[in-house]
């Protein structure tokens, strides 16, 4: 340990304490950045001499890393990266704050994957989805493909699990010699219509199944299949898996998890188990109460994410939809025109946020009867009934959501 990556440590910890104690947040990202300001190998550092996991997609990296959090814990600690802190100054931030644990799970944002596998080297890689999201920030899906492909190319020792299911995923991970293939579902087939190899219209082929004619990149054989709630290991045994988040999306989150847990011996049963005692994930899928009415708050941030919040949600329940389109949720909102929001029609839904009359033009168009409400607890008051409301709400505003209801 050198004496600079010492007082980069030392010195990020002061930065993190004074943001904590001026009300600044948690102190991990400003703690983060002075430490890589400081010593810019830091995150090689700290990574040094650990078994890890990373964790990367669009949608679902959060809940995921948490599922295989739980796995790896049924062995021994594990150090990661909690709070969305999923950039390489948070990533740093983790890894130097826990200094004893030899395992470790960290969620990275899609971008920053490939420096991340150069810096920390891990053990195993779970890809889980490619989808439009934030295009003011990250440019067209495909590119970040590529890039996953590229970083993936090469001499590797690592093991990747990926979503047999998305072809963009599919050809990022086929650049690696050791791939576990995982049928995890693809709800949202919208931004993979074409062949992120050649250009060639994708055939599908029932729910499933896709080829590329161009090339003949085509939906590989999994090594794990998920039918249902039952998930089914490379050794033919069949798991009924029961978590207490719901949606089939995260049915095959915990397949990709239980597939990187293999890689240190545990156990598929012991893997699901674990998994099923989560409750909630960061405030996501949080079933809670405000002026004495029950609620539950499902996060969704881009196209796919609301298609499968949607389907989450109670048919017979009122929903409150907010909106923000503040930098950490990017900045354009016409996203919302690709949602189907049809789906709300017959039940009250009510705009909220602060692009609440984006929402409600969307929700007027789709026919969906809804009032518009900026403020968050107004908007909660807001809703028919008297029984449980759902809702759904993108990044920032969804953590004002859980501030409102005292959870964070």
């Amino acid at each position: 340990m050198t004496a600079r990556y010492q007082v980069a440590r030392a010195a990020g910890a002061t930065a993190a304490g004074l943001s904590r104690l001026a009300g600044r947040g948690t102190g991990t990202q400003i703690g983060g950045r002075v430490i890589l300001a400081i010593d810019p190998t830091a995150m090689a550092r700290a990574a040094g001499g650990r078994e890890l996991a990373l964790v990367s997609g669009t949608n679902g990296k959060t809940t995921t890393r948490t599922l295989l959090v739980a796995a790896l814990e049924t062995v021994e600690p594990v150090v990661s990266n909690a709070g969305g802190a999923n950039l390489p100054a948070g990533l740093t931030a983790a890894l130097t704050a826990d200094t004893t644990s030899r395992l470790g799970v960290l969620e990275v944002d899609e971008p920053f994957l490939p420096r991340v596998v150069e810096a920390v080297e891990p053990r195993v890689v779970v890809l889980l989805n490619l989808s439009r999201d934030q295009l003011d920030r990250y440019a067209e899906v495909r590119r970040l493909a590529g890039i996953w492909h590229d970083a993936l190319t090469g001499p590797h020792a690592l093991a990747v699990v990926a979503n047999a299911d998305d072809p963009l995923v599919v050809w990022a991970a086929s650049a690696a010699k050791n791939v576990v293939w995982v049928a995890a579902g693809q709800g949202w087939t919208f931004d993979s219509t074409s062949c992120p190899a050649c250009g060639d219209i994708l055939t599908r082929d029932g729910r499933r199944g896709w080829r590329s004619n161009g090339c003949g990149l085509t939906r590989p054989t999994p090594d794990w299949s998920v039918t249902d709630r039952t998930v089914t290991a490379p050794d033919g045994s069949s798991y009924d898996v029961e978590l207490a988040i719901p949606g089939a999306v995260n049915v095959g989150n915990a397949a990709l998890a239980a597939a990187a847990a293999a890689h240190w011996g545990v156990a598929p049963g012991a893997a699901f188990a674990a998994m099923a005692r989560i409750p909630s994930v960061e405030g996501r899928y949080l079933e809670t109460s405000f002026a004495g009415r029950p609620l539950r708050l499902l996060l969704a941030k881009n196209p796919a994410g609301w298609v499968e919040a949607l389907a989450m949600s109670r048919p017979d329940a009122p929903v409150v939809v907010s909106v923000n389109a503040r930098a950490a949720d990017g900045r354009d909102p016409s996203w919302l025109w690709d949602v189907p929001f049809e789906v709300l029609r017959g039940r009250h839904a009510v705009a909220s946020g602060e692009r609440s009359r984006d929402v409600a033009v969307r929700l007027r168009y789709a026919g969906v009867d809804h009032v518009r409400v900026d403020d968050p607890a107004d908007a909660l008051r807001a809703a028919h009934g008297s029984g449980p409301v759902e809702v759904l709400a993108n990044y920032t505003a969804f953590q004002t959501f859980r501030r409102v209801v005292g959870d964070g």
